[in-house]
């Protein structure tokens, strides 16, 4: 409903329509904000690079320390059981804090939190450059708050700054396509280091933070400046925010360690974390939905207690509750992308016993592959969006069944190459997609928080897929083992090639499971969607403002007005 102060359209033409109630009868109208203003091509073109450097700068920080682990655990003398950490603590980090960041992004501009997270992520890059032991650990948490900030700030100004269009397309689908660039220049820069330096692996974090400051320098020259509204509520939830963050932090942390814990599963503080966390999360959407129900209540007293929720539990039934199941889909594909990828790395240097250079040299098609992809959701934008989410996991799906039948005296073109080229597609489409339709979705001053929680769905996704995936390998190599009379050590290490190579076999099944699901979500769910990306409904709209306008006016002036051809 629109509020009192809304009543009188005719000195406000910037409003829309929100429904024709009947014949004859003058539409409702609801406010809506002004587009933002044009930007030159030179500086779209800044902008879109800017937000594509952050990503990458993002995902090369995970890739590049990803295959250099051995290499720093020698080389400072942390425990093999301990490196994971290093990976664990940026990802702890920038995961569960995005919705939180998202938020102040949206409340006190996008501009300044993207500033902040990139420099942020130059100060620790260069600390984690010059740390050693466990204060390696703790300035990789540090490094990935730059992150949390950054990204849902970059998401939530690109899709500001374009309004639907072709144009918010490209701009979208090049800020996904810095995944796979990202993720290419982290393995080739952490490969090429791990094979031909012994201590030199801290020049991968003195790049990083080489980029970082790079794309701050973007940030400030191609970034609109923030034009926050002074009477907009800019209260934070802070207990939301407490809540979601210490809940997810527990969840992921179980999701990570269950496997490793002492008793594993059945470990005390795996548990209670796990009970902890599930607890905090559910008490997070109670107090969000109180919080959204005060907000819709326009007598609710100001207070400390009642501010605008961190994240409204109404986004996610936007669409028909199609804004779930597009999130539900994301957590699936990168459930199945990253499992791929771990157990890929895994076979070609524990398996096949090859070098970190070569096994980079094997993941190459793969970024190409994802470049690729993004573009292709611009070219042939016209299709309707489940057309997109089912080709592609399908295609992701038939990826990850491809190594599961891996012969390993086979040559890497029969199995491993195709797979490697195909395994790309759904992560790769469904963030081009996803985006776009959740940029369409997301009301004024939701997008940061919207890109927040699309980001947070695919890193508890991972997460997820590492841990089920994980399971299911050692159990079968454990299963394996026994039927060859071995029991294996604490460790595995004395499980048998056989054993082993069944275990991946089934880590790559049960990876494929995951976008099977989501084509199955896909196909029930999606299909009346239709295309995404562009604002279809923007001349219908203007025009039937137009009448409404016109309508008011003459009333106004003691004409009566004429009935349009829709009311006659």
């Amino acid at each position: 409903m629109a509020s009192p102060g809304h009543a009188s359209l005719a000195a406000s033409p910037s409003y829309s329509l929100q429904s024709l109630p009947s014949k004859g009868a003058l539409p409702h109208a609801i406010p809506r904000s002004p587009a933002p203003p044009p930007l030159s091509l030179a500086r779209a073109i800044a902008l879109v690079a800017t937000c594509t450097a952050a990503m990458v700068v993002n995902v090369s920080n995970s890739t590049s320390i990803f295959i250099s682990l051995p290499t720093i655990g020698r080389d400072i003398d942390i425990p093999e059981d301990q490196l994971q950490w290093l990976l664990s603590a940026y990802a702890l980090s920038s995961g569960c804090l995005l919705l939180f960041f998202g938020r102040l992004a949206d409340l006190h501009g996008r501009k300044k939190a993207f500033i902040i997270g990139m420099f942020t992520q130059l100060v620790f890059a260069l600390g984690c450059g010059l740390a050693t032991g466990i204060t390696l650990d703790i300035l990789r948490g540090f490094q990935g708050l730059g992150a949390a900030a950054a990204i849902p700030s970059a998401l939530g100004s690109l899709a500001h700054s374009f309004p639907p269009s072709r144009a918010r397309n490209i701009a979208l689908s090049t800020f996904a396509a810095g995944m796979p660039v990202g993720g290419a220049f982290g393995i080739l820069i952490g490969g090429v280091v791990t094979q031909f330096a012994n201590d030199h692996w801290r020049g991968t974090f003195f790049m990083a933070a080489g980029l970082s400051a790079l794309t701050l320098c973007g940030g400030l020259l191609s970034m609109s400046p923030d034009k926050v509204d002074p009477d907009a509520d800019r209260r934070v939830d802070w207990i939301g925010a407490a809540l979601v963050t210490a809940g997810l932090v527990l969840i992921v942390f179980v999701l990570g360690q269950g496997e490793f814990a002492p008793q594993g599963w059945r470990t005390p503080y795996i548990i209670a974390s796990l009970v902890i966390g599930v607890f905090l999360i559910a008490v997070f959407l109670v107090w969000e939905h109180r919080l959204e129900t005060a907000l819709d209540d326009p007598n609710r007293p100001r207070s400390i207690w009642t501010p605008p929720p961190l994240m409204k539990l109404s986004l996610w039934a936007r669409s028909d509750g199609r804004a779930a199941v597009v999130l539900a889909i994301a957590f699936l594909a990168w459930a199945c992308f990253f499992s791929w990828s771990l157990w890929a790395q895994l076979y070609y240097q524990n398996y096949l016993g090859l070098s970190a250079i070569d096994t980079m040299v094997r993941f190459i098609p793969m970024f190409i592959t994802g470049v690729l992809c993004n573009f292709f959701v611009v070219l042939i934008s016209t299709l309707p969006l489940v057309i997109f989410v089912v080709s592609s996991m399908l295609i992701t799906a038939g990826a990850a069944i491809l190594f599961a039948l891996i012969d390993p005296a086979a040559t890497y073109w029969a199995f491993a190459f195709p797979s490697t080229i195909l395994i790309v597609f759904g992560v790769d489409v469904v963030y081009s997609a996803g985006t776009i339709f959740l940029a369409e979705i997301a009301n004024d001053g939701e997008q940061s928080v919207v890109g927040a929680l699309f980001q947070a769905m695919t890193q508890i996704g991972t997460a997820f897929g590492l841990t089920t995936t994980t399971i299911v390998f050692d159990h079968v190599v454990s299963y394996e083992s026994a039927k060859l009379g071995v029991t294996l050590n604490s460790d595995g290490s004395n499980a048998s090639a056989a054993a082993e190579l069944e275990g991946y076999r089934a880590a790559q099944w049960t990876a494929a499971a995951f976008p099977l699901l989501a084509a199955i979500l896909a196909v029930l769910f999606l299909r009346g969607v239709g295309t995404v990306g562009h604002d279809r409904r923007r001349i219908a709209r203007d025009s039937e403002e137009t009448i409404t306008v016109l309508h008011q006016s003459l009333e106004a002036a003691g004409k009566k007005p004429v009935a349009s051809r829709g009311d006659a």
